[in-house]
This record gives structure tokens, sequence and C-alpha cells, in this order.
């Protein structure tokens, strides 16, 4: 059956073409598996709360007739402003819009959450941009710049807000424009697509433009919202959806509410951070979690840009999704949120996720995958400026910048044939990566550290879990030893230049290249310290080895313009003389990339790299392979061009 919602109907009907519903929710109380509500452009300020389950045969599908002309939007116009002082305005928003939800009394913070308890999850927009949230009314007159923004020039535009009686009381500094003739906002609502239950299974939307909603922080083990969320469900579509200006999240694929763990930290304090996290796996068991019941979503074509805490976040509700050919882009550009949950991608437990073919750029961070990234594979991405801009200061409990960001897993987790052009590169606080065919211009930081905490001058380790392989079965938890990592026909480039002194356990460390992992063993040096000829070893003496790094694999890299190679790779090509040039170009909304990388590599080839190559991921003993455990051949490129029978180092086959 189709649905027909038109925002502009003279009247509320009964969902007939003739006869449409006003409003998107009315559809979602009566759609059932293999209806299709068709929304006509218009804005629909209301929170879509879907209620019945498609089926993988027959899903429910909310379309935008018009592509993104159909607006869902958590926000109201505000156009009721009187001249407080200056360029200050100022208006009352009686409570009850808010209903038992209000953004200007909600603050952001949680656990994991590092910057001031300052900012609420309320905003102020101004012609679609969102405004600086200050702590009184002089700052709103003062209207200093916000130095740690990546958009100085708009931080003097600044709003402060409180409650009295039963109204919020709401102060903007407009910089000289008249609130009145602009289009104002306020977001009002927490949400704007997403079912308040559980397992409301196989929903597709389609073509819509999401924006403006007072989103909450969603670190791991706590009630994690996005805009758009499945809310602990199974088998959605999010495809061609422009997706912005939420407070916290644009669309979360995340964990659902577990009133004995969520914010356990914040709330109660006495169990370590790292403990609660074990908790929150082993209690996702208990709650449902399972690879027939949650996850195998698809995240594809959206345009996510301008939210504060991340584009998609995702703790276990993630698992077997693909997320590909997004647009993803100036995340966190604010910087009036910190902590360990920012990123254009933050994942937890991406078991068998896929991200490929997505634009990340202009974000705190790129990709982070935190925790049993377990069979996770990124490949065909370009990533670039996710950086810190000239000018701006670091946020105090802001996080560093890089493209991608592995911590804490055990793998096997697959990094291939991507465009890594940002001044850091890799983190790699984890083990079990293969990295296969990138082009990467950025160092690789916090080389053997970032995994364990030193409490009183006592080591605690972080012991992190593994999983039944392709499965969310928990098999085992292990600390991580460091190493277990592949680096194959990839291309190195000391692009950016070496200012500071840092070392390579730090996540500013500069010198691009696998020489961090010179004091790694060899496979052979590794396993000769097993007494595998002996019938009966003895314990003790093993255990030295059994808590040592584990091996590296290098083969087939290029070594450009100072970027070192690690000491024991013997098949290499290394030019540190030429200078090389690199420059991104954008044409008709398409990007190239102009270099001279591959006149430098002349006739240097390798060979084709495959699953068998790469071996086994050492704690979960699981192949670095497809998701259904087929084996991979990488003789496909960044574009899907075909590399024959040999190849050269980086992600493009000539």
């Amino acid at each position: 059956m189709k649905i027909y919602v038109d925002a502009s109907a003279r009247c509320d009907g009964d969902g007939s073409e003739f006869r449409p519903f006003k409003r998107i929710n009315e559809a979602a109380k009566i759609a059932v598996a293999g209806d299709e509500v068709l929304v006509k452009p218009g804005i629909y300020r209301e929170y879509v709360n879907p209620v019945n389950s498609g089926t993988k045969e027959a899903p429910i599908v909310y379309r935008s007739v018009e592509p993104l002309k159909a607006i869902i939007s958590g926000a109201e116009e505000v156009d009721d402003w009187k001249l407080y002082k200056g360029d200050v305005w100022v208006t009352r928003i009686n409570n009850g819009v808010f209903n038992d939800y209000n953004p200007y009394t909600t603050p952001v913070y949680g656990d994991w959450y590092f910057a001031k308890d300052e900012k609420h999850t309320g905003c102020v927009y101004l012609n679609d941009k969102a405004m600086y949230e200050v702590d009184s009314i002089e700052a709103c007159e003062k209207a200093e710049v916000y130095k740690p923004s990546w958009e100085q020039e708009w931080s003097v535009y600044k709003w402060y807000a409180y409650v009295e009686g039963d109204e919020t009381v709401i102060y903007a500094n407009f910089r000289g424009k008249d609130p009145r003739k602009e289009k104002v906002e306020i977001n009002v609502r927490r949400e704007c697509f997403m079912p308040k239950k559980e397992h409301v299974d196989f929903i597709t939307l389609s073509g819509f433009f999401v924006e403006k909603a007072a989103t909450t922080w969603a670190p791991p083990a706590a009630f994690q919202d996005g805009m758009i969320s499945p809310h602990w469900s199974y088998g959605w579509i999010i495809e061609d959806c422009e997706i912005t200006n939420s407070k916290c999240c644009g669309i979360s694929l995340g964990k659902y509410y577990d009133d004995e763990n969520d914010h356990y930290f914040t709330r109660k304090h006495i169990k370590s951070p790292t403990q609660m996290e074990r908790d929150a796996v082993c209690r996702g068991q208990y709650h449902g979690w399972l690879k027939e019941k949650i996850g195998s979503h698809t995240v594809r074509r959206c345009n996510i840009h301008d939210c504060q805490q991340t584009g998609i976040v995702g703790r276990m509700g993630c698992v077997f999704s693909t997320i590909e050919d997004n647009h993803i882009h100036h995340i966190n550009n604010m910087m009036e949120l910190g902590g360990a949950e920012i990123s254009g991608i933050k994942l937890h437990a991406a078991i068998d996720v896929l991200i490929r073919r997505n634009h990340i750029h202009h974000n705190t961070m790129g990709i982070w995958l935190d925790w049993e990234a377990q069979g996770a594979r990124i490949t065909q991405n370009l990533l670039h400026d996710n950086d810190v801009p000239e000018g701006s200061i670091k946020l105090e409990g802001g996080m560093e910048s890089q493209d991608i960001f592995i911590e804490v897993g055990h793998g096997p987790t697959l990094i291939d044939n991507n465009i890594l052009l940002s001044r850091y590169g890799l983190r790699l606080a984890t083990e079990g990566v293969a990295v296969v065919h990138n082009l990467i211009l950025g160092s690789t930081t916090v080389v053997g550290a970032g995994t364990d905490c030193e409490v009183d001058g006592r080591s605690q380790r972080r012991y992190t879990p593994y999983h039944i392989r392709h499965r969310t079965e928990v098999a085992g938890m292990m600390t991580i030893l460091h190493g277990d990592n592949r680096f194959y026909n990839n291309i190195f480039v000391q692009y950016y230049p070496v200012d500071n002194n840092e070392s390579k356990e730090s996540p500013y460390y500069q010198v691009v290249g696998n020489h961090v992992w010179d004091e790694y063993p060899t496979y052979d040096e590794w396993i000769a310290r097993f007494d595998m000829d002996v019938e009966k070893p003895d314990m003790d003496k093993l255990a030295v080895p059994q808590f040592d790094h584990l091996p590296i694999w290098a083969n087939g890299n290029a070594y450009l313009m100072g970027a070192k190679a690690w000491k024991k790779e013997t098949d290499k090509f290394v030019d540190a003389d030429t200078e090389v040039t690199v420059e991104l170009v954008e044409k008709d909304g398409f990007y190239e990339l102009e270099t001279n990388i591959y006149e430098i590599l002349g006739d240097y080839s390798n060979g084709i790299i495959t699953s068998d190559i790469l071996g086994k991921a050492f704690e979960p003993e699981q192949r670095f392979e497809e998701r259904d455990e087929s084996d991979i051949i990488f003789n496909v490129d960044f574009y899907g061009n075909h590399r024959g029978v040999s190849t050269i180092p980086g992600p493009l086959a000539k």
C-alpha cells in the first residue's frame, strides 16, 4: 500500500493520494510491511516514531518524493525577538513546546566527555548555521572570537539561555542582523526519525533532508541517539539523505538504553571506565546482541555534515553494517564539545563492518574504530584535511586529529586502497591490522602505546574482547600486545615537515613510514622463541614471549621524500631525494589527484596480495577475509580497476 503525506495539504487526511496526512508520524503509526510512505516537499517539524517492522522481502519504505525536498526538522522558527542591548536580542519560549525534554537545561555531558561541563543540547540557528553558546549575558554581549573554532569569523555569533518560571529565556547576538527579518530557529526535539521501542526492523529512509535536533552525548556505555537511528534494530537502509546540524550525532547505529550501565562512570564512579565497557559488551549478549537480531544496516550516498560529535556513531548496534558512498565532512568544527567519542565515523565493536568509497574531510578525526574492530574493512575511501586548521587552538578536553584511528582491538582489521592525505595518517593503538595498497602522506602514531593505564605506579592492562569468528558472541578477552600488523604495497610520503621532537608513542609523532616498528620481530624471529620442536616446553620460559610484542610483516612498500622503511623489510622502493607533489583538485564536483608519484616509481612493481598472504590475526585466529568467509584478492584498485598479474604500490592500478 502507498501512504501519502503532504505538509501543504488543506487539512489532515487519511493517507490516501487525494487526502494525504499532513504529518509523517501519522503514516508511521499505520505503515506495515510492504508499505511505501511517499512524502511530498515541505518542512515537517516533528519527531517520527516508526512503530511497525517491515520484513527482508517487504521493508517499510519512507521516501521523499523529490530528493531532499521533504525536510524533517527538530527545530522551530522564532520571530518574536525584542532588542535587548546593542546587537543582542531576547525571546521567551514557553516550556510547553519542549514537552518533557528541554534542550536548554540538558547538558552535553557523560562518560568520556572531557571538555568543561558548560554546553547544552539546545542551539540557536541563524540562516541554517549554528551559533555559539556562552554562559552569561555579558559574554553574549562581548561576542569574542572563540579560538578553538575551525571557523573563527562565525564564532562571534553567540547565544545564552536560562529557565525562568515556565519560560526559557534566550539571548542571542546576531551581529547587526535583525532576527525578525532573518531565518532564526531553535532546536526543540531530541530526535527526528527514530523508533521509541527496540527491534523495529527493515525500515528504509530515502531522500530526506534531516536537520537541527537536540541529540545527546553518545558514549559507548550509554544510550546512543542520533537525529536518525534504528534504535537496536535490524536491516535498516538510510540512503540519499542530507543530515546536518545535529548537536551531537547525525546517525546512530548504536546502543540501547540500559539503566544499570547507562553513563555508569559518570553516575556511580566506582568502576573503572574500561571495566564498564567490558560490562556493556557482556550485558549486550543478554539484551539480544546477536548477528540474527541486531545490525546489518546500510548507510549509503548520504551527505552528513556540521554535526558536533559524530556524523555516524555506534556501539554494538553497527555490527555487519555497510557504510558506503557517503560524504562526511565538517564534523566537530565548532569545537564546543570535547571527548573520546568525536569523529566523522566513530564505532565501537565494528564487527564485520564495511566502510567503503566515502569522502571524509575537515573533521576533528576521520574514522575511529574503537574496541573489537574484528572483521572490519576500511577500503576505497578518500580522507583529507582532518587536521586542526592554522590559527585554531586545541580545545581543552578535545581529541587529536588523524585520518584513521584503530584502538584496542585484536583484529583482523583491514585498511586497503585508501587515499589518506592528512598530516597524521594512522593511529594504531591496537593489534591485528593489515594496511594494503594505500597512499599515506601522514605519520603513524601512538605505536606500542595508548592501550594501558598507569595507576599509582602500577600498570593496569586494558583487556578487551574478541569474538567467535563472524559472530557477536565473546570468545575471550586479552590485553593488547601490539604488533601482528601487515604492511603491503603502500606508498608512504613525508609530505609534511617534521617540526617537533615527539616520540612514536605520541599522537603528534610526525616521521612517516614503517620504521616505527623497528623493534618488533619478524614472524620467524617471533615463532623461534616458542620451542616448537620441544614436546613439553617450559611454561614459565614461554610466558616471556607470550606477553611480548607480536610480529610485523612488510613488503613492497614505497617510501618517498624521507619516509622511512621498516629496517627488516627487504623488498621496498626508496627515494628520499625527489620532491613529491600531491594536489587534490575538484573539477565539476569530482576530485582528481595531481601527482608525480607514479613517475617516481618508474617500473617498480610487486605481486598481488591475497587473504592467504595476510594470514590470520593472532588472538581471534581469524583470517583477513570477506564477511562471508571467502578470500580477498587485492586485484582491484581505488576505482575498482583491475590490477592484472602484477601491481605497483598505492591505491591506483596505473
